[in-house]
């Protein structure tokens, strides 16, 4: 098969999927070996071509998709303007500890928080697939250990925990916010 008709299929997969595609879900559309380079290069290839159009291919924690691009969300909204969910502050100070320092225990958390940690948010977490338990500490009592998903990842459009912002830089701007409140 030819490269040309090799991207197209990668392209149509690509626009056609749901979820995020691996480089081994795309590669099993194709009878041939291809390698990770050349893969990667037409992933690339698609994605330069999409530069000046309303979608963009990127690459998140668990694979490749396209997405609409952030300037054009406002408008698209406007067509289904269901409310995302709210989350309590607990809720979020959780989540923030657990992408920040994991794995924690429930205990690490309520240490960092200086509050009991509310069943409700470790289980609004768990049910919107953005942290699980990953293990368990090898203490009395084992603490299940809890840590961020491929989910949380991919739904904040992020590849690694390495491009979270710096926790100095999270910090100044709730500094700047409650200062302005």
């Amino acid at each position: 098969m030819e490269l040309t008709t090799i991207k197209k299929v990668l392209e149509a997969a690509l626009l056609a999927a749901q979820e995020p595609l691996s480089l081994a879900d795309l590669r099993k559309m194709f009878d041939e070996e291809l390698s990770g380079e050349v893969l990667r290069k037409l992933l690339d290839k698609i994605r330069e071509e999409w530069q000046d159009r309303p979608a963009e291919l990127v690459q998140l924690a668990s694979g490749w998709r396209f997405r609409t691009r952030v300037e054009f969300m406002p408008y698209l909204e406007r067509l289904n303007p269901e409310k995302p969910p709210r989350y309590s502050r607990a809720v979020l100070e959780t989540l923030a500890i657990i992408a920040y320092r994991q794995p924690v225990t429930r205990g690490d958390i309520e240490e960092i928080r200086g509050v009991a940690v509310n069943t409700h948010a470790i289980r609004a977490l768990e049910e919107r697939g953005w942290i699980d338990v990953v293990g368990h500490r090898e203490t009395p009592g084992r603490p299940a250990l809890y840590a961020t998903t491929r989910k949380f990842l991919d739904d904040l459009g992020l590849r690694s925990l390495t491009e979270l912002p710096a926790l100095e830089a999270v910090t100044q701007t709730n500094l700047e916010l409650a200062d302005a409140a």
